[in-house]
């Protein structure tokens, strides 16, 4: 069954329970999305506050610990392509659900190791299910409802993502440092049982995939200019923020001269800002996609370039770290929406928009590197925040120059029998 049949269906559910099809609710299915991207979130970055606790328990060093993130973030590059690629032949609801269950046995094995041999197993085979769930989990999201709010509702799906740095991280922070960091993975793996259980309850079933595209055209979509200049959006948008918030902690309490309590405080208004701004992104880019990247990539690189300037007031070091985190978060569902689009006109969605994810964690990982490199360079604590706005504007540029192809004859709306 195709996307187009696929949302058919939905909207046909829609109009029986009395909810018409462009109406203000969202498909209960969006939800069952939305906790499984919850889930990944908390898997992903509470390891990092879970570190001590996992070094003393096996007796190793913090360093060697870290390569439980590590690890992950490679995973994460390398396991969505050959994920989704395995699964090419399976309907998409049928691969979430197995994805769902491999992302439950990861944790399960992290959580039951004997030894940090068994641990790193564990976050790798959790890690190459991020991708593809995500990936995967965005086209579903975008098929269930009408075309003029696909951007809305895979944003509603990643607000799973925001609510896990906004909630899950701190919890199960907690979690771990008051019984156990193994306790933190068994209940991150019963979320991942319940988001299994809430797929097969309230997403649509797509039938058995027929005619899924080749491997070979599934590749080629890579060699399409447009699917790579919106994936180096990817890379470079969010490489900005993370640029600078990977060194918050450190320029907050050196140069604004927060305390802890202050730091805590920043980190949960960098979260609320990416609730709010991936809120914002969505419903925006469904009236105006590229539009909104410009002023979102624009909006996001002014902010970190003040930020520099203003890194030694508490009052604008808050306002930036809220403001930067709006307008990086709100770049990312229009440029999920985007990569599928252009990969859709190229007629192979699945192993790009799978692919795309990774290079959000791509993104992550340059941006810490450079952030790093302008301070030990000596530039200064408040540093990756130029270095990230210089990221920012060069995602802008590349957004113009995509958006100025489209302008001489592109078009961004997904073919309706996009596989």
């Amino acid at each position: 069954m195709s996307d187009a049949s696929l949302h058919a269906a939905a909207s046909d559910k829609a109009h029986a329970d009395g909810t018409p099809a462009r109406g203000a609710r969202m498909p209960p299915a969006i939800w069952a999305l939305a906790l499984g991207t919850f889930s990944i979130g908390v898997t992903e970055f509470v390891v990092a506050g879970l570190l001590p606790l996992v070094a003393d328990e096996f007796g190793i060093s913090v360093s060697l610990a870290g390569n439980l993130a590590t690890s992950y973030a490679l995973g994460v590059f390398f396991g969505a392509p050959a994920v989704v690629i395995l699964g090419n032949r399976l309907p998409r609801k049928v691969l979430l659900v197995l994805v769902m269950g491999l992302f439950v046995l990861g944790n399960l094995v992290t959580a039951a190791a004997p030894g940090f041999g068994w641990a790193l197993v564990g976050r790798v085979i959790t890690s190459m299910t991020h991708g593809a769930f995500v990936g995967i989990g965005a086209i579903i999201a975008s098929a269930l409802v009408a075309p003029e709010r696909r951007a809305t509702a895979i944003a509603l799906m990643f607000t799973g993502m925001t609510l896990a740095n906004l909630v899950g991280i701190p919890a199960g922070t907690w979690l771990g440092q008051a019984v156990s960091w193994r306790a933190t993975f068994y209940a991150i793996a019963a979320i991942g049982v319940a988001t299994a259980l809430a797929i097969l309850v309230w997403v649509p079933g797509d039938g058995q995939r027929r005619n899924p595209p080749r491997l070979a055209r599934e590749l080629a979509a890579f060699a399409d200019r447009r699917v790579l200049m919106s994936m180096a959006i990817t890379v470079l948008g969010p490489a900005a923020f993370f640029t600078s918030i990977t060194y918050i902690a450190p320029m907050m309490r050196e140069v604004a001269g927060f305390g802890e309590n202050g730091v805590s405080g920043i980190l949960f208004l960098f979260g609320l800002g990416l609730f709010l701004g991936n809120l914002a992104g969505g419903k925006l880019a469904d009236r105006a996609l590229m539009p909104v990247l410009y002023a979102t990539l624009a909006g996001q690189a002014l902010v970190l370039l003040a930020f520099y300037f203003l890194a030694e007031s508490r009052v604008a070091s808050a306002i930036c770290v809220f403001l930067m985190a709006a307008f990086g978060f709100a770049t990312v569902s229009p440029i999920q929406k985007l990569v599928m689009e252009k990969a859709a006109a190229a007629g192979a969605p699945n192993l790009a928009s799978s692919v795309n994810i990774g290079m959000f964690n791509l993104g992550n990982a340059i941006g810490a590197a450079f952030g790093g490199f302008v301070i030990a360079h000596g530039f200064g604590l408040a540093s990756p925040n130029w270095a990230a706005a210089l990221l920012s504007t060069a995602a802008l540029a590349v957004a113009l120059w995509l958006g100025r192809g489209e302008r001489r004859g592109g078009d961004l709306s997904v073919p309706a029998n996009a596989s």
